[in-house]
């Protein structure tokens, strides 16, 4: 038996019978777990290391996940082909060997840029590994969101009650449009 995971159900079930009966392929929902929203979550006194939880959502669907592949000689990992997608695979996969649910399965990336049949088979035709770079990239965006996040926004409330949050895209964005508007308005 192979095991198929991807992000969405309705994806996971039009995929189902693309591949037939040998498979059996099951949704992750998006992303299986975070950080935690407290200080310490990442730490860059230990080289960025980070403590993640798994979604209450997701407690379920990992189980179900992990009861599947216990059993099967594949595990295939096909969530999206971004950076968000290897990191929900790079997750996935992380909790399994948690919980030791891999056994012998062959543990396989693909990815495809559509959800047709042949877009589908044609990947399978062609599995890797995880991306380690793409992995670490989203490591990085996540540790600089979540570390500028923390810093600021208890600031931004602070000094502007009501405001909601702060952060690496959002604090340039709005300089950027503080700067337009300053320029706007000077020539005037």
């Amino acid at each position: 038996m192979n095991v198929l995971i991807v992000e969405s159900p309705a994806k996971a079930k039009t995929i189902n019978k693309y591949l037939g009966p040998g498979y059996r392929v099951l949704a992750s929902f998006g992303h299986v777990r975070d950080l935690p929203p407290k200080d310490g979550s990442v730490r860059p006194d230990e080289d960025f290391s980070m403590s993640w939880e798994v979604d209450p959502k997701a407690q379920k669907r990992i189980k179900e996940i992990a009861d599947a592949v216990k059993g099967a000689d594949r595990l295939i990992l096909a969530t999206d082909p971004d950076r968000e997608g290897e990191a929900i695979s790079w997750h996935v996969l992380e909790l399994l060997k948690q919980r030791r649910a891999l056994g012998k399965a062959d543990v396989q990336r693909v990815v495809f840029n559509a959800i047709t049949k042949n877009a589908v088979l044609e990947a399978m035709k062609h599995p890797r590994g995880i991306n380690e770079e793409l992995v670490d990239a989203y490591l990085a965006r996540r540790a600089l969101d979540y570390l500028v996040g923390f810093s600021l926004s208890p600031v931004l409330w602070r000094k502007l009650p009501g405001a909601r949050s702060a952060g690496r895209v959002q604090s340039v964005a709005l300089r950027l449009i503080v700067e337009r508007e300053a320029e706007i308005e000077a020539f005037r």
